[in-house]
């Protein structure tokens, strides 16, 4: 290793990922408060009852609200209500889906993911119209269902706009779109939107909705819009092993995320971390941004060379190895503080 590139810092916050993070204090209550008494098992509480509620009056509408411990779960199971074996999901090439759940979907449903290369990890009914032009040959699978992730793996976002013209274009073709929303809630913290007009408005089929990544504990959501899709959603949960039976303490911190907006309160701190986050590497020598900081990722160029030295001051991926593209996480419980120390060791890493 280049002797400039030496590490002088101690191991500090780790920027690696979202998962990182401890839970919120005000969950954590919640969980508590439902750790009290005893109540019916797999969903028939007064916790998951109100979760349910609360997700219906942030949609404007009603849906069926099915509760998660795992997003690959979530994700498995709406491609499964979604698909036949003989059907595909269209998706980035970078979906979280098709890079990083271990063939789960493709094993669980017996379905193909067709994958699209786009530079933002986004979708557009442009991207999705040459694979519909061959449907009804019995030797082609047959597109059904988009997939797209909301922000996008490189922390790209879909405006509402652009959703709602790929929604009714999927619509218009027969195809259902559902959403990836692992850090849903910081791209409606960028939009300074809730889910009516994220979601609802836009004219979504299913949403596999995160909170992991924002302060909760195992804890995902599946909002089924379409009434297609509600009853193969909810026995594919418990083939799929994914429906708890002690559900009011996942139910339990949904109530605590959505009361008074906690979500998008931290979404919209993380976002406001990785936005300063950028603003200070961009300083750097030998750093360059590699994406626009929309939600609360920020890629950047740093050289391969100095990657471990740079990794003593918080840790990092490199998202891309062959280009030294590094991904920084900022989560809801990143500090100012914590930046500064990452970028004083990238300072003196680099100098």
């Amino acid at each position: 290793m280049n002797a400039s590139c030496k590490s002088r810092a101690e191991v500090a916050h780790s920027f690696a990922s979202d998962n990182n993070t401890g839970i919120h204090p005000l969950v954590l209550e919640k969980i508590q408060e439902a750790n009290q008494g005893q109540f019916l098992a797999y969903g028939d509480d007064p916790w998951t009852e109100k979760a349910r509620q609360l997700f219906c009056e942030k949609l404007g509408r009603a849906a069926d609200i099915l509760f998660f411990l795992t997003g690959t779960g979530a994700n498995v199971v709406a491609m499964a209500a979604m698909l036949q074996s003989w059907e595909a999901l269209i998706a980035p090439w970078q979906a979280h889906l098709n890079e990083d759940e271990c063939g789960a979907p493709e094993k669980f449903t017996g379905s193909k993911i067709i994958t699209v290369k786009r530079p933002d990890g986004k979708l557009g009914p442009e991207d999705v119209a040459p694979f519909l032009m061959q449907r009804g040959d019995v030797h082609r699978v047959q597109p059904r269902a988009v997939s797209i992730t909301q922000s996008s793996e490189f922390g790209r976002i879909y405006s509402l706009e652009e959703i709602r013209r790929l929604a009714d274009f999927l619509h218009k073709e027969g195809l259902y779109l559902h959403v990836d929303g692992a850090r849903l809630a910081n791209a409606c913290a960028a939009l300074n939107c809730g889910l009516k007009e994220m979601i609802a408005g836009t004219g979504v089929d299913i949403v596999s909705f995160g909170g992991t990544k924002n302060g909760l504990f195992q804890a995902e959501a599946l909002l089924v819009l379409n009434e297609n899709l509600i009853s193969a959603a909810r026995f594919l949960q418990k083939q799929a092993m994914q429906l708890p039976s002690k559900m009011r303490f996942v139910a339990a911190q949904f109530v605590a995320y959505l009361e008074d907006d906690l979500w998008l309160r931290l979404a919209g701190h993380a976002n406001r971390m990785a936005v300063h986050l950028a603003a200070a590497l961009n300083e750097l020598p030998r750093v360059r941004l590699a994406h626009p900081v929309e939600a609360n990722a920020v890629f950047v160029y740093v050289p391969a060379e100095c990657v471990e030295a740079l990794r003593a001051g918080g840790y990092f991926y490199l998202f891309d190895e062959t280009s030294s593209m590094a991904r920084l996480m900022c989560n809801y419980d990143t500090t100012p503080e914590d930046i500064q120390t990452l970028v004083e060791h990238w300072r003196r890493t680099l100098a």
